[in-house]
């Protein structure tokens, strides 16, 4: 039961690094790339249209997983700071807790989806064939919504326990079942855009299962127990958890203004091309997220064990491996645009072509700075300082965009495919205000804690 302290107290920050944050990486490029399958199997099998559509109603189901989110890493910040103190009680509890509040959520918000769906899809701007596809994608999420949300949540949970690799492997294989799925779905039985939704679901659903059943047995540190409800708990849950779930929902929010932007500027076609930009987007934001929020853990132990030290040794590594691989695939993009436009929209026409190669071009740029935002909010919400956390992720997912979507309309597409580039430097340059405050306060606490009677582990 002590593996997990012992693991994220004692071991050396870099070794630290390579056990938790890689296999995190893995984790979530696997995910990335199943991710990808989705938009090529659909792009590729079922057509433009149904492309089009996925990219329509995408950003309402990822809403919907964001609330789920916001209980998930909520609640593992809190169970994470518990656990570094030893109150196992307090951890057991919030995280009975919280399954509970993520489940109960999720069927909640997945009948408002079901019922909603055709006057969201209308209200962008969607009509005939589109409306009715992107409906139907929505709808599948929808029904499967209080089994399928809890799924990202396990992941984190699974981390806290020290089951760090179980987890890694879990979301390759569940990476791997349903882009099986899907294929089937699509490719032998030639279902619709439906079909895949339904692939992710049965995926998501399978997996969530295998994740859970280690906890209800009690056979991991954290365990199922009599749930206790308090108003404190609950606000210290969703305060962790609300610098994420608005990095998601406000960025989710600037997806349907940008998809209304873009049926007006361009029609279908500008939608499929910032729906590749968005999966080249899933392919280096996974990634960062694997690093980083692997490591929250790791954080939230040393930060309720007062080793401060050690955070901030953590998160030095955090931030070197962010900038290393959003970097590396920032150039990728820059280098190989049509490539990767080729993958999603090959079968459509030349100019197509050239003009989502552009866009890339100019979106690739973004993850040049990206990750120091990415990286910071992270930080901070481990640390349980949401209020700076989420003003970083306001600001980068919907102020900047929004602001930048009037600033830069003259320009027409050009301006569209910009919007991140800029966005990820000015986020860059509020991150980096908000470290400097805080590291202030950082020595402060390295230094009482020099001073401070050793507590040997």
């Amino acid at each position: 039961m002590n593996n997990s302290y012992k693991l994220f107290i004692n071991t050396p920050p870099v070794k630290l690094f390579f056990i938790a944050a890689v296999p995190g990486a893995v984790s979530m490029l696997a995910s990335s790339l199943y991710g990808l399958l989705d938009g090529i199997f659909v792009g590729r099998i079922l057509g433009e249209t149904a492309f089009a559509a996925l990219n329509l109603a995408f950003p309402f189901v990822v809403i919907n997983f964001s609330l789920a989110d916001l209980i998930g890493v909520g609640s593992a910040v809190p169970i994470s700071i518990a656990l570094g103190k030893k109150d196992h009680a307090e951890a057991n509890n919030i995280f009975t807790c919280a399954c509970l509040m993520i489940v109960a959520t999720g069927a909640v918000i997945g009948a408002v989806l079901y019922v909603s769906a055709p006057a969201l899809l209308t209200a962008l701007g969607a009509e005939g064939e589109l409306a009715t596809l992107a409906v139907q994608y929505m709808r599948v999420y929808a029904i499967c919504s209080p089994v399928t949300t809890i799924i990202f949540a396990m992941d984190n949970y699974l981390r806290i326990c020290g089951q760090i690799r179980p987890s890694m492997w879990l979301n390759i294989f569940m990476s791997a079942l349903t882009a099986i799925l899907e294929f089937t779905f699509l490719y032998v039985f030639r279902w619709g855009v439906w079909g895949a939704a339904l692939a992710t679901c049965m995926g998501m659903l399978v997996c969530a299962l295998i994740a859970f059943y280690p906890f209800a047995r009690g056979k991991l540190l954290l365990h199922l127990c009599k749930p206790h409800f308090s108003v404190k708990m609950v606000r210290q849950i969703l305060g962790c958890g609300v610098p994420n779930f608005l990095n998601n929902i406000a960025g989710r929010i600037t997806s349907i203004l940008m998809n209304m932007a873009l049926i007006r500027l361009g029609g279908e076609n500008a939608v499929s091309i910032y729906g590749v930009l968005m999966y080249a987007g899933e392919i280096v934001q996974p990634l960062l997220y694997g690093v980083c929020d692997s490591l929250q853990p790791a954080v939230g132990y040393n930060w309720g064990a007062q080793k401060y030290k050690r955070v901030k040794a953590i998160e030095k590594c955090c931030f070197i491996a962010g900038a290393v691989i959003s970097i590396s695939l920032s150039v990728c993009a820059l280098i190989f645009p049509a490539q990767i436009v080729g993958l999603f929209i090959g079968s459509a026409d030349g100019t197509l072509i050239q003009t989502g190669a552009f866009a890339m071009q100019l979106f690739s740029l973004t993850y040049l700075t990206r990750w120091f935002s990415f990286a910071t909010q992270s930080y901070m919400t481990a640390v349980e300082k949401p209020l700076p956390a989420s003003v970083i992720s306001v600001s980068t997912a919907l102020v900047f965009p929004v602001l930048l979507l009037a600033v830069l309309w003259p320009l027409g597409l050009t301006g569209i495919w910009l919007n991140s580039t800029v966005s990820a430097v000015l986020a860059a340059v509020l991150a980096a205000v908000i470290l400097i405050r805080f590291r202030r306060e950082l020595r402060r606490r390295i230094r009482n804690e020099a001073t401070a009677p050793v507590n040997p582990d």
